[in-house]
């Protein structure tokens, strides 16, 4: 003999077979937790978040909604940032960096505009020297000529060094990386969504470095402290330095 059905089951009235409560959509979070899934501006189809060069992820790595390996998901413990945000550079890297730039685009520029004054300051040093034998003093004792070669060296070196530096702007607002940069594994983007800045912007960021170094170098030091590793340049224009992992 056929059993008689049982009672119906919760949610179904009818008697039919009870189908299994249908699950929110949740994204898994590695404690067990089901949190609602909430996009964010660098959660993005696999290859990177906006304006970060393509390449091969990895599992929990930036661009996925459980961060970078070893960091605490949905939020950056540094700052607050952004899900899927890369680490922030640290300040030796920066300043590795920025020691690697220096050599490579001011040694020379630099070089020649000091040539170029060393060689002015001799001739007024021997000029005075010729008047305190004369028994004339300094402020009466005509100024040296100045040569052509010394205002050519001043005059080529500031050219080169202005030439070095609107590159390093064009370099760093295209891909986010000076030659200094990219050797040392670095790379600037912007805070908010992690696009590169421009050329307008990095400009402008490299000229804000003035108040960095107003206060005793003081704002060059900030990113010792900083949650968000920041100098005030950084902060006024919003850009990070990150770690490259490209």
């Amino acid at each position: 003999m056929s059993q008689p059905p049982g009672p119906p089951g919760p949610g179904n009235p009818y008697g039919g077979p009870s189908q299994p409560p249908q699950q929110p959509p949740y994204a898994q979070n590695p404690y067990g937790q089901g949190v609602p899934q909430q996009p964010g501006p660098y959660q993005q189809q696999p290859g990177g978040y906006p304006g970060y060069p393509q390449q091969q992820q990895q599992p929990g790595g930036y661009g996925y909604p459980g961060g970078y390996p070893g960091q605490a998901p949905y939020g950056y413990p540094q700052g607050n940032l952004p899900p899927g945000m890369p680490p922030l550079a640290g300040w030796g890297a920066r300043l590795g960096a920025t020691l690697l730039d220096a050599l490579m685009f001011n040694l020379v520029p630099g070089g020649l505009v000091i040539a170029g004054y060393t060689q002015m300051s001799v001739k007024l040093a021997d000029r005075w020297q010729d008047c305190d034998d004369a028994g004339i003093p300094r402020d009466a004792c005509p100024n040296p000529h100045v040569s052509g070669g010394s205002v050519a060296l001043i005059l080529i070196g500031g050219l080169l060094s202005l030439v070095a530096m609107l590159f390093l702007c064009y370099r760093e607002g295209s891909t986010g990386q000076t030659p200094g940069k990219k050797i040392v594994g670095i790379r600037l983007l912007r805070e908010h969504d992690g696009s590169t800045l421009g050329f307008g912007l990095a400009f402008g960021r490299r000229l804000l470095h003035v108040l960095d170094g107003l206060p005793c170098y003081l704002g060059f030091l900030w990113p010792l402290w900083d949650a968000k590793k920041q100098t005030f340049a950084d902060k006024m224009v919003h850009t990070v330095v990150i770690k490259d992992q490209s």
